[in-house]
């Protein structure tokens, strides 16, 4: 096990989904955590600080960040979780729905890592910022366009700040797979839809918000330490080619 006491980190959207994953791998770990949202949940783990803040908006970083720093005197771990999207077809997308995605997606992790870095970089052991991309980023997203092209940014956003802010500050990136949450359906439809999905994976399921949570301790632990710039994809191997089914089907029918 990973262990992460003394250290402090800050988990953008931790109150539900992968973000409540990570919450709860990192307190296991050792770390004190400090997370965000729009609305407070009712049922974080003990001892996690909560701020409200919009982390599209500037402003309200600057006050999570520093309400972070006032709570706990230090800022080790940034993890960029905050994002999402709704379904939505990319020739009847409105500009501000788009808008709203990408700066939720892109603008939103870069306001954040930008006031982490600060504090940082005025630290003796500086620190670590993982920004969560998905799958979207690597790979078409027909149904999500603009989520799929603001992930893709923040992978490349990733490899730059790690140049930027060297050696002080690492930076990396987990490119999460499918992820089994409480909005499954939503995407992937009734149980035993989600079954036939799982069914797809290499490695036979659909992800946890510990795999990913996982990947985030490890990135921000001394294990990694000569880790920056780095996407690390947590996918279980990602998805089957189309056209191996389609040669089977074929020769099936022959």
């Amino acid at each position: 096990m990973i262990e992460l006491d003394g250290r402090v980190a800050l988990v953008t959207g931790g109150g539900r989904g992968v973000g409540r994953g990570i919450v709860e791998g990192f307190v296991a770990a050792g770390a004190s955590v400090m997370t965000c949202g729009r609305t407070e949940p009712d049922d974080l783990p003990a001892g996690v600080a909560f701020t409200v803040a919009d982390v599209r908006d500037a402003e309200q970083v600057d006050a999570l960040v520093a309400a972070t720093v006032e709570r706990f005197g230090r800022l080790d771990v940034l993890i960029n979780n905050a994002g999402g999207s709704p379904p939505a077809d990319a020739a009847t997308a409105s500009p501000r729905f788009s808008t709203a995605i990408v700066a939720l997606n892109l603008l939103a992790p870069l306001f954040c890592a930008q006031r982490a870095n600060a504090v940082m970089q005025e630290q003796d052991e500086g620190g670590a910022i993982v920004n969560i991309a998905s799958v979207s980023g690597i790979r078409p997203s027909p149904g999500t366009a603009a989520y799929g092209a603001a992930k893709a940014g923040l992978i490349n956003l990733t490899q730059t700040l790690a140049v930027e802010w060297a050696p002080k500050v690492r930076v990396n990136a987990v490119t999460a797979g499918m992820i089994l949450t409480e909005q499954a359906e939503l995407f992937y439809g009734d149980e035993a839809s989600v079954a036939r999905v799982a069914a797809t994976v290499p490695l036979g399921r659909m992800g946890e918000p510990s795999d990913v949570a996982d990947a985030c301790l490890f990135l921000s632990s001394p294990l990694a330490r000569y880790v920056s710039g780095a996407n690390l994809v947590v996918h279980g191997g990602g998805e089957r080619p189309a056209y191996m089914d389609a040669a089977k089907n074929t020769s099936a029918s022959d």
